[in-house]
């Protein structure tokens, strides 16, 4: 075959054959071809080249005629690979495939390869004709869109949908070898709160160093993945003992560092053991999530195995939950207010704000029959935000009215601790410019556990600075009564209805009160007792030195329309005589 394209003739040469005009395409699709062409003759010998395949391969044309076209050869296929292709092209006259070389620098690259064996005009003799074309750019592209579809962008983990796979295979690994798989879903606690107070780029450095941590934390044959957000998939291989558990928690809680911060998280873990939990790969993840919630729920930082007696709880807990998200946005909920008295005179300063739920085939229910579902849940804050605006309105309407009095309002501690509350605060307040903020007493439960103490002293003290109050309500309940009142800023004491409510019959709960009296004394803060639901308890209490009262004996909560007629009618005349 010729190694150049013969020269048009000019209009006086004789016009050319067919043979002629034949043989000058042919040179022309062979020295302009992109594709690499090598023919070779019947020993495999290389005899031509064309341009494309010195571009291709590096190798200039006298380089390699009179070769092997094996000097091209990666070294990555047996010779079971070329005795199958050999027989082919004996056998059929051709072969196609893709196949992997080597260019003369030593840089491997994957080519699609088609060989055809050419007759030639003597009986028996026969060409070779290789034309192939580099496949690197193509496989590049493949593989940055399989990195795409199958990794998160953020730390390079496996995403849900290559998770998918490998956990189908890690079911059929554990079946064939039978080993136990444990399926983990890990979520990192109070992530959001990173996000908040640092940016949403301090809180991908979390997620990526937190990724880096679990990757070394595990052996060669697990697998963690991201599921998104702050939520992580591991898959562990014949676990020996829970202890493997712990370090990964312990892993992710030691500090790291956010810019000029240096910040601890803690994670909750829940896990499910294939094949004692035989599902599928999608339940063996719901699973292993609803053990993560059963974590969360009973104190974070720790793990829990799936259940299945306790399941039906957990999913009658994510019903109601749903059903309260439901209320909220109907507008279902009301408060009622219970009012507070100052020992000395009987005055009326202030009410309790409760919160109530209209369900509308239950009627009216009592917090207890909701609030449990509420706490440590993404409703708890929402809610909370719509009881302190309610209140808020509520009370500026009775002073509208010309009723001056105080409004005390509950504040979780999650509320509390929220990114951003007391700037929250200063917003709702400056809708009622009216509004006296020390008329606003904000209740925060000492019964719940404040993990930071040093960030509730702070928040604390910017919600005074704007001139509400503070109350610690149901104290002696918790482990930490002493420690919250020395070191929280608080207005005012809340003795716990339980005791107050036995104290006439129980010498204990008296002694408690009693104390607690004597406490708030000491400490120069005034102090109110729950759960007054007699005239007896309220002589008594004053007896001790309370301050406030507030119960069954004085009123019961009632709808914030029924304040003012309530409000004529005090002091009733038994209370005017107790005077």
């Amino acid at each position: 075959m010729p190694n150049s394209v013969p020269p048009f003739r000019s209009e006086q040469s004789q016009p050319e054959s067919n043979i002629e005009r034949d043989l000058r395409i042919a040179a022309s699709v062979f020295e302009r071809s992109h594709d690499a062409i090598i023919i070779s003759d019947q020993d495999n010998r290389i005899i031509d080249v064309n341009p494309a395949f010195t571009q291709i391969t590096g190798y200039k044309r006298g380089e390699v005629l009179g070769r092997n076209p094996s000097m091209l050869s990666s070294g990555r296929h047996c010779s079971k690979f070329y005795d199958a292709m050999w027989r082919d092209i004996n056998e059929r006259g051709h072969w196609r495939g893709e196949i992997w070389n080597r260019r003369k620098d030593g840089e491997e690259y994957p080519e699609l390869l088609s060989i055809t064996r050419v007759a030639l005009n003597e009986p028996g003799q026969w060409h070779h004709v290789a034309v192939f074309s580099d496949l690197t750019v193509l496989k590049n592209h493949a593989a940055e869109l399989y990195q795409a579809a199958h990794y998160d962008p953020l730390t390079g983990l496996p995403n849900n949908r290559l998770l998918m796979e490998r956990l189908t295979h890690a079911i059929g690994h554990a079946d064939r070898t039978r080993r136990q798989l444990a399926v983990c879903v890990l979520d990192l606690d109070g992530f959001k709160r990173i996000n908040d107070e640092f940016g949403s780029a301090a809180g991908d450095r979390v997620i990526s160093q937190m990724a880096e941590r679990l990757k070394l934390a595990l052996r060669g044959d697990d697998l963690v993945a991201r599921m998104g957000g702050d939520e992580f998939i591991l898959l562990l291989q014949d676990v020996a003992n829970e202890t493997v558990y712990e370090r990964i928690l312990d892993t992710i809680s030691e500090p790291l560092s956010i810019g000029p911060a240096t910040v601890s998280l803690s994670a909750s873990l829940g896990i499910t053991l294939y094949p004692r939990d035989r599902s599928d790969a999608d339940r063996l993840l719901r699973h292993a999530d609803q053990a993560m919630y059963a974590a969360k729920e009973e104190g974070r930082q720790t793990y829990r195995f799936f259940d299945p007696a306790r399941d039906a709880d957990r999913q009658k807990r994510r019903e109601q939950l749903n059903e309260l998200q439901e209320a909220l946005r109907q507008q279902q909920f009301v408060l009622y207010f219970q009012p507070q008295v100052r020992m000395a005179d009987q005055q009326v300063t202030g009410f309790e704000a409760l919160i109530r739920w209209q369900h509308p085939q239950r009627g009216l229910l009592a917090p207890g029959a909701f609030l449990p579902f509420l706490e440590g849940s993404q409703l708890e804050i929402p809610v909370g935000e719509w009881v302190l605006q309610e209140a808020l309105a509520t009370v500026v309407r009775w002073q509208e009215k010309g009723v001056a009095v105080g409004i005390s309002i509950n504040i979780s501690a999650d509320h509390l601790l929220s990114a951003g509350f007391a700037d929250q605060l200063r917003l709702a307040l400056a809708r009622h410019p009216g509004l006296a903020p020390e008329r606003v007493t904000l209740e925060v439960l000492e019964s719940t556990a404040l993990d930071d103490m040093q960030r509730a002293r702070q928040v604390i003290n910017a919600c005074r600075e704007l001139g509400v109050r503070v109350a610690l309500d149901d104290f002696g309940t918790g482990f930490s009564s002493l420690t919250y009142l020395q070191a929280l800023p608080i207005d005012l004491i809340k003795i716990d209805q339980s005791f107050v409510r036995n104290m006439l019959a129980d010498s204990d709960d008296l002694a408690i009160v009693e104390s607690v009296i004597f406490l708030s004394q000491r400490f120069n803060r005034p102090v109110l007792a729950e759960g007054v639901e007699t005239m007896a308890h309220a002589e008594a209490l004053k007896t001790l030195g309370c301050d406030f009262i507030q119960g069954y004996g004085v009123a019961r909560p009632m709808p914030g329309d029924q304040v003012m007629p309530w409000l004529a009618g005090w002091p009733p005349a038994a209370a005017q005589n107790s005077r």
